[in-house]
């Protein structure tokens, strides 16, 4: 298959790409767009077929459920078997977002793209071109992230290119992403409502709209053997090729820790990379140090850490460290995804 390439500026959107690209998800094509978390993998939601052949395209396990994308409210009542007044309140404040709301699923939208359950996920994106390629669609995209199962998630429409050249009819290249980490995920079906996954949108701010919000205590810790409920619960996500640990204490007893491993694994013969911080980087020693920038700003930290992870691979890293990071408010969600990506391995001192 040949993969169409195209730029579209999200400040001037051509409306002629956003038709050409709405036309292939109505013939039952894949196309990946930029949103503000991360470049998405878009088909027909309401097509069985077109979700198969997202999982196909990903090489993704089939009971990961997809994210429904929609840019228009009164689009709710036919995915949803009834809209919840706490979707309603939530959507006034965060939609258009980073927040997916998992509600009762309507027969509309089938099994194949809920992982075979009878729960949907549903967001709107706050991105131009996200939103106009979704009408164009025809108002219901199914998207996880537009990258290979298991690998980093991509913020750039050149690491879609890596990963999905080839799998898919075309590429919306809009630029790097705002955000750079999924959305927050929020179950409506039990009460109090539980994050799944966290992301932009934190609990604190969930908890200021709708009072008492819970929290999967998987999150930070592994996840059971049951069916997954939402994207990224059950297997190894965002993970480069090599080996990652992360490395948990004080400041100045991680990077005396790291500095040993990474000596330890050069001797092994190994190639190492460490993901520090600005406050740390000139202590590091390895084959390929990355800053992700300062502690004091957790969003510049989290639109950088897929980049690194792919830098990593680009690099020959075989061996990586990685300091951990807060896991409160905004932090949470970048520790979640530093944490699937080594496969929960931390070394605590």
């Amino acid at each position: 298959m040949n993969t169409e390439f195209t730029v579209i500026d999200p400040n001037e959107i051509d409306a002629d790409i956003i038709l050409r690209a709405g036309d292939i998800i109505k013939d039952g094509g894949l196309v990946a767009f930029p949103t503000e978390t991360v470049y998405g993998l878009g088909g027909d939601a309401l097509q069985a077929e077109s979700s198969k052949k997202i999982y196909a395209a990903k090489g993704r396990p089939s009971d990961n459920p997809l994210i429904v994308h929609i840019a228009d409210m009164e689009h709710l009542p036919h995915i949803c078997r009834e809209v919840p007044e706490t979707m309603k309140v939530l959507a006034e404040n965060f939609w258009p977002g980073p927040l997916t709301m998992i509600v009762e699923k309507s027969d509309a939208v089938p099994y194949e793209t809920t992982g075979g359950l009878d729960t949907v996920a549903i967001r709107m994106p706050d991105h131009a071109v996200a939103l106009e390629f979704i009408k164009a669609s025809g108002g219901y995209i199914a998207a996880p992230s537009a990258n290979a199962s298991g690998r980093p998630s991509p913020t750039l429409a050149s690491h879609v290119r890596e990963d999905l050249d080839g799998r898919i009819e075309m590429i919306l290249d809009g630029g790097e992403v705002g955000i750079g980490v999924e959305s927050t995920i929020v179950d409506l079906t039990v009460d109090p409502p539980m994050i799944l996954r966290p992301g932009y949108i934190t609990r604190e701010m969930l908890e200021r709209v709708l009072g008492q919000v819970d929290a999967d205590t998987t999150m930070m810790s592994g996840t059971d053997k049951k069916a997954p409920k939402a994207p990224g619960m059950k297997y190894r996500h965002y993970a480069p090729h090599g080996e990652m640990t992360i490395v948990e204490g004080a400041a100045e007893d991680v990077i005396k820790t790291i500095n040993e491993e990474v000596s330890k694994a050069v001797s092994e013969g190994h190639r190492t990379g460490v993901l520090c911080t600005d406050e740390t980087v000139a202590m590091i020693r390895a084959d390929v140090v990355k800053n992700a920038g300062s502690r004091a700003d957790e969003h510049e930290i989290a639109r950088n850490i897929y980049r690194i992870l792919r830098e990593f691979d680009d690099e020959g890293v075989d061996v990586i460290f990685s300091e951990s990071f807060s896991a409160d408010g905004f932090g949470q969600a970048v520790m979640n995804r530093l944490l699937k990506a080594a496969g929960y391995k931390v070394k605590k001192i």
